[in-house]
C-alpha cells in the first residue's frame, strides 16, 4: 500500500505506460508505411505516369509523332534540294544553248555564272570571280558624243552602273572587244538587275549579243559602195574621153591624127579593161573570205 502511494512508484509507472503507448503507435506507423510501400508498384503498373503527370504512352505518341514530322521535314527538304538541282540543270542547259553571251554579276560586280558564248566572245576560260572593270579592260565603248576624259575600261563600267547598283536596266550599249588571243569582236550589251521575292537585290544579268558579222558585212558594203562610186567615176571618165576621140576621129581627114586618136581610143579601152578586171577580182575575193 505504501508502494503505490510513493510519488517516485507513480512517476515510473506513467513514463513505463507512456513509453508502452509509443512503442505501439510506432509499431503502427511502420507497417502502415510498408503497406503503403507495398501497394505503390501496383498502383503504378496499372496507371503509369511521366514525370510531369503525363501517361507514358501519350508521352511515347508525342515522341512518334514528332519523329514523323521530322522525317517528313527530311524528306520535303531532299525534295526541295532535288527539284533546285533540276532547275539549276535546266538554266544551265538553256544557258549553254542559246546563241547570245549570259553573265551573271553579283552586288559586289563579281562574275558568278557565264555561258560558253560569254567564254567565247570575252576570251575567258572561266571568268567567274572577276570584276566588271577587269572583265572589260580590253573593251572600247563606242559612244557617239563623247566629251569625257574617262578611260575605255572605265566607261564601260560607268555605263553598266546604273544596272550593277540595281537602279535601272541600261540597254543598246555597243562595244568592240580584242581577246587576249588577238580575236576582235562586235557585241550589243543589255544589262538588267535581278530582284527577289522580297524586293532584295540580287544581282545583275548582262547578254551579250555578237555583232561581229553584221559589222563585217556593213564594213563590206561601205568598202564596195566606195569601190563602186570609184569604179562608176573611172568609167564614166573613160567613156567621156573615148567619146571625145571618137568624135575627133568622124571628122578628121587625117591620117596621123587618125592614128593618134585611134592610139588613144585604145589606151583607154584597155585601163576600162583592167579597172573592170580588178573590181571583178576583188568582188571574187571577199565573196571567197566570207
Amino acid at each position: 500500500m505504501n508502494l503505490l502511494i510513493n510519488p517516485m512508484v507513480l512517476r515510473m509507472a506513467v513514463l513505463l505506460f507512456g513509453a508502452l503507448a509509443a512503442f505501439g503507435l510506432g509499431l503502427f506507423l511502420i507497417r502502415r508505411l510498408r503497406k503503403n510501400l507495398v501497394a505503390e508498384p501496383g498502383s503504378l503498373n496499372h496507371a503509369p505516369l511521366a514525370a510531369e503527370g503525363m501517361p507514358v504512352h501519350a508521352y511515347h505518341a508525342v515522341i512518334q509523332q514528332l519523329k514523323q514530322q521530322k522525317h517528313e521535314l527530311a524528306a520535303q527538304q531532299l525534295s526541295e534540294r532535288r527539284k533546285a538541282k533540276a532547275s539549276d540543270s535546266l538554266s544551265s542547259t538553256v544557258l549553254s544553248n542559246l546563241s547570245c553571251g549570259v553573265l551573271f554579276f553579283n552586288t559586289a560586280g563579281l562574275v558568278r555564272q557565264a555561258n560558253p558564248v560569254a567564254r567565247k566572245l570575252l576570251g575567258f576560260a572561266s571568268p567567274v570571280g572577276l570584276h566588271v572593270a577587269d572583265l572589260f579592260r580590253a573593251a572600247t565603248l563606242r559612244l557617239e558624243h563623247d566629251g569625257s576624259g574617262a578611260s575605255e575600261e572605265a566607261r564601260v563600267e560607268q555605263a553598266l552602273a546604273p544596272a550593277l547598283a540595281g537602279k535601272s536596266a541600261v540597254r543598246g550599249l555597243v562595244v568592240d572587244h580584242l581577246t587576249r588571243e588577238g580575236a576582235s569582236h562586235v557585241f550589243e550589251m543589255t544589262a538588267s538587275p535581278v530582284f527577289a521575292e522580297d524586293a532584295s537585290f540580287m544581282g545583275t544579268t548582262v547578254v551579250l549579243t555578237d555583232k561581229t558579222d553584221i559589222e563585217r558585212i556593213r564594213h563590206d558594203q561601205k568598202l564596195h559602195q566606195e569601190i563602186s562610186s570609184e569604179l562608176a567615176l573611172g568609167l564614166r571618165n573613160s567613156l567621156t574621153t573615148i567619146a571625145g576621140y571618137a568624135q575627133q576621129l568622124a571628122g578628121s581627114r587625117d591620117p596621123e591624127l587618125t592614128r593618134q586618136l585611134a592610139g588613144g581610143i585604145a589606151h583607154e579601152a584597155a585601163q576600162l579593161d583592167r579597172t573592170i578586171v580588178g573590181f571583178l577580182g576583188g568582188a571574187r575575193a571577199a565573196t571567197t573570205s566570207s
